[in-house]
């Protein structure tokens, strides 16, 4: 078994761990989830520190590292020929970083998981499932592969909040896995259509390999995606652009925008906090992922056309996320906005099809990653002492819970795109990428790198005006005395979950090189691959 391999199913390991131990020893549960979940982070570092960005593809089997072909499912099917399923999987420049920002998340979800006391072992169980499953989806590079680990993702997502979730779980649970299956659904006819428009150059045989989906010569003439082949329509429609919409769509529920974002603002609140920490920090990043490594590179022809309509959709999520954000009353809902306005510089980054706006689109999904979890879970520690989020409760914490203030001011400062701080990084290169589109004739007018200036000063507007309303001034809590009585400051196991992952945030600020020359190469060969067809 190589590397990869093992990062993807050692939490499957814990998980059939965790299940053969009798209920008798659910307090070691919570103990084996760290176990395995600390392995995983040290393992996918060690790949971070042994990639070699420089030598990095986007469409090239030579261009992934740690690559696993083995076959998986080979049958023949009569007159349809063979078919051809592997189980192949690898990483670059673009996906490396995820899967070492997906195994710090879900140690810090493993960390808040802590005090969890209804059915620990179910719990962990299916939290190492998912974890398994999120790192299937970094790695994949079997369209059918992926689909099956996307899909394994909704099972223990929709129990985790199902039964461990708020008043309101069940609608939230069910509302999350509705909006999700509605797209993958579809998403699986596109799959289908592709496996029978290309072949595998070496055997002639229809396959799921994504690689050979993004080179155009693999293409069957007359096929149904047969590349720049406009002569298949729908509506009028060429079938291509039909196929990039369909997954654009299914994966944009995921980041999500507008107007499939309401599933978020509910799953979050009624989430248990550790399931917020993956909902924000990983789950909004998969969506990304998928129409870089998906929409943008099987259908670069159909990008081109729709860059100027994804641009104007990034900049709707931008300003519509942040002021929904500044009327929110409670905490936790006021983040879940904030995060589909952050989300939203992604997309208008990738609509730019410029190096700068790639790259600062990636860049931001690694630091809205560990900044939205890190978010998260500052509301989960309040939560847990006096079980309230309504920002009106609270005044003048600061005088009661001084070190928790300090890491709520700079994880505040730190999301709304301070110098220094990695948020500024991304956000900044967004809009750098997104000005300069126009000039460099990929279609996107300046006045979305203007619009989305905009969202940055809303952004600081309610994340400023939430700081300065619970936080500072006379302490004055609406539970009073017994509230003062409960809200104790951070304990030592809290701040070992926040803290490395706002040092995290100060050092990517400083040294954005780190993960910029990882994903320099992948980002340009992406960039080339769409500014080709225009």
């Amino acid at each position: 078994m190589g590397l990869l391999s093992l990062l993807i199913f050692l939490p499957l390991a814990a998980t059939f761990l965790i299940l053969l131990l009798p209920r008798s020893l659910q307090s070691s549960f919570k103990y084996i989830a760290l176990f395995f979940t600390v392995l995983q982070l040290l393992l996918s570092g060690y790949m971070y520190t042994q990639f070699d960005g420089s030598a990095t593809g986007i469409n090239q089997v030579s261009g992934y590292r740690f690559v696993e072909q083995l076959p998986w499912i080979h049958l023949d099917i009569g007159s349809l020929g063979r078919l051809e399923i592997d189980y192949f999987i690898g990483v670059d420049g673009v996906s490396l970083p995820l899967l070492v920002l997906s195994s710090l998340v879900m140690l810090m979800a493993v960390g808040s998981s802590w005090n969890i006391q209804k059915s620990p072992k179910g719990y962990f169980a299916l939290l190492m499932l998912l974890n398994m499953a999120v790192m299937g989806i970094f790695a994949a590079l079997d369209f059918f592969l992926f689909y099956i680990f996307y899909e394994v993702m909704l099972f223990p997502l929709y129990f985790l909040i199902g039964i461990w979730g708020g008043a309101n779980r069940e609608y939230a649970a069910i509302k999350f896995f509705i909006y999700t299956l509605f797209g993958s659904v579809f998403m699986l006819l596109v799959i289908v259509g592709l496996y029978f428009s290309v072949i595998n150059p070496d055997t002639g045989a229809h396959t799921f390999n994504m690689l050979h989906m993004m080179n155009p010569n693999n293409y069957v003439e007359g096929s149904f995606f047969a590349y720049l082949d406009n002569s298949h329509t729908i509506w009028g429609i060429p079938a291509r652009m039909i196929g990039f919409i369909v997954l654009f769509v299914a994966f944009a529920i995921k980041v999500p925008i507008v107007p499939l974002h309401t599933w978020l603002p509910d799953a979050h609140v009624e989430a248990p906090t550790p399931i917020s920490i993956v909902l924000a920090g990983i789950l909004l990043k998969i969506g990304g992922y998928g129409i870089i490594r998906v929409c943008m590179s099987i259908f670069p022809d159909a990008t081109a056309d729709a860059n100027w309509w994804l641009g104007l959709i990034g900049v709707v999520s931008i300003l519509y996320g942040a002021l929904n954000a500044l009327a929110q009353k409670d905490l936790k809902r006021m983040i879940a906005y904030s995060s589909v306005s952050h989300m939203g510089f992604v997309l208008l980054g990738l609509a730019s099809l410029t190096a700068e706006g790639v790259s600062g689109a990636l860049f931001q999904m690694i630091s809205h990653g560990f900044l939205s979890a890190a978010l998260f879970f500052l509301v989960g520690v309040l939560y847990d002492r006096v079980h309230d989020r309504y920002i009106y409760n609270f005044r003048g914490l600061a005088g009661l819970m001084p070190q928790y203030t300090g890491y709520v001011a700079i994880a505040f400062f730190a999301s709304l795109g301070l110098p220094g701080f990695s948020a500024f990084i991304g956000e900044a290169f967004v809009i750098i990428g997104s000005f300069n589109a126009e000039s460099v004739g990929t279609g996107i007018p300046r006045w979305m790198a203007i619009a989305g200036s905009v969202g940055i000063l809303l952004s600081a507007a309610y994340f400023l005006w939430t700081l300065q309303r619970m936080y500072f001034g006379q302490t004055r809590l609406k539970g009073g005395e017994e509230w003062a009585s409960k809200l104790k400051d951070l304990s030592l196991r809290e701040k070992s979950i926040l803290f490395p992952a706002l040092a995290l945030a100060l050092v990517l600020g400083i040294m954005p090189s780190w993960v910029f020359d990882k994903m320099n190469t992948s980002v340009l060969n992406l960039v080339s691959l769409i500014t080709a067809q225009l």
